[in-house]
């Protein structure tokens, strides 16, 4: 029988090649996005618990009831946006899913969705399996003037047609660490009240943000929230991104159709994970904390590499930040990562990755990610290998 691929031009990921790079060579993994800790004992404690007082087999399709209460109370809290607990939040196998199962729901074969450049790889993917057109728009690199990269939402505008069904966006944002600005927030309130695409909102990052600013998550618009998606992510927040969970939340419209996916992709996440989270969620100080957590790593990476040959630039969020190797190599930014991982010993990511072309010219800025989401002294083992580059 003939096999014909649905995803033809889909390889093993780069977060894949590289960490078995780092693996093989025995590097530091600064690449693959993971805490290389663990997760509070009271929350380990607490799925421990769970598991013992039965909490083993299927939970609610949606998600346990107590744990959707504390989601819609949390961004309640937060961003002054109400979600049903009942019809318009559901519990996911973490945010991938959450994204997943939201494209299928809505993205018809010919659908065009607009997706923002660099991004993270799921997303075009995602889109081509249901038989919808992504049509990339770039942001604006970083120069020696403005080292941050910039959304240029014109681009975006122009980049709308009668076809486009979903704009997919990202903030904090992977891989540049930017935030969301009030002005792109009233940006993107324009763009939705003029032509009524949805759009869907990766906001896996939304307690990590820096230097006193706070996330501007889309439900705190009502405008944008009224055909928005949101997705979060348990494992970015408390540092267990291999327990999978993850949610999203929409309108009851909206939601209705993505439970119709979820129930068949995946029908449940795992349930003693769930249980403990809902306790854990009780309290607000964990990921109200995170912030100065992940930040005090950010300068500690940051300050480190100031005296390498690296040009650090700034990072808003997340817990990545980007640094400029021009000053040490003119390789392509997939060569410059295998070459720092095997003979330097710190494995990154090439920023060219996550772009759709990442071999053309046009993607190659000289350019590494590095996570920082690492115990200190994984980061100051990492750091005295890199002043040596």
């Amino acid at each position: 029988m003939k096999l014909i691929s649905k995803l033809p031009d889909v390889g093993t990921t780069i977060f894949t090649v590289m960490s078995q790079l780092a693996t093989d060579h025995q590097a530091i993994n600064l690449g693959q996005g993971f805490p290389d800790f663990n997760p509070d004992e009271r929350l380990l404690d607490l799925v421990n618990q769970a598991m013992r007082e039965g909490h083993n087999q299927y939970p609610p399709m949606a998600g346990i009831p107590a744990l959707r209460q504390e989601i819609s109370s949390k961004l309640e809290s937060l961003h002054g946006h109400y979600y049903d607990p009942e019809t318009e939040v559901t519990v996911t196998a973490g945010a991938s899913e959450a994204l997943m199962a939201s494209i299928q729901a809505f993205v018809h074969p010919g659908d065009e969705v607009i997706v923002i450049e660099p991004f993270y790889d799921l997303y075009i993917p995602a889109i081509q399996l249901a038989g919808g057109i992504p049509v990339v728009v770039s942001m604006i690199a970083p120069t020696l003037t403005t080292p941050i990269y910039q959304v240029d939402w014109q681009r975006v505008r122009d980049a709308i047609t009668k076809k486009t069904r979903m704009l997919v966006i990202n903030f904090p944002h992977n891989p540049t660490g930017i935030r969301l600005e009030q002005s792109d927030l009233d940006s993107l309130e324009q763009i939705v009240a003029a032509t009524d695409i949805l759009v869907l909102s990766d906001e896996v990052y939304e307690h990590l943000v820096f230097d006193g600013y706070e996330h501007l998550s889309l439900a705190r618009n009502p405008i944008i929230a009224a055909n928005a998606i949101t997705v979060f992510s348990f494992g970015k927040t408390y540092s267990a991104t291999g327990w999978k969970i993850g949610y999203c939340c929409a309108p009851k419209a909206l939601m209705a159709e993505i439970r119709k996916v979820h129930q068949f992709m995946v029908f449940t996440v795992t349930s003693p994970m769930q249980y403990a989270i809902a306790h854990y969620m009780k309290d607000s100080k964990p990921y109200l904390a995170l912030a100065g957590f992940y930040q005090q790593k950010r300068d500690r990476l940051s300050q480190g590499l100031q005296k390498s040959r690296f040009r650090v630039l700034p990072s808003q969020g997340t817990f990545f930040l980007m640094a400029d190797y021009s000053e040490i190599s003119d390789m392509h930014e997939a060569d410059f990562a295998r070459w720092l991982t095997t003979e330097h010993g710190v494995g990154v990511i090439p920023v060219s990755a996550f772009y759709r072309q990442p071999d053309a010219l046009t993607s190659n800025h000289n350019l590494a990610r590095f996570c920082f989401a690492k115990r200190d002294d994984t980061l100051n083992t990492a750091i005295e290998k890199l002043t040596s580059v």
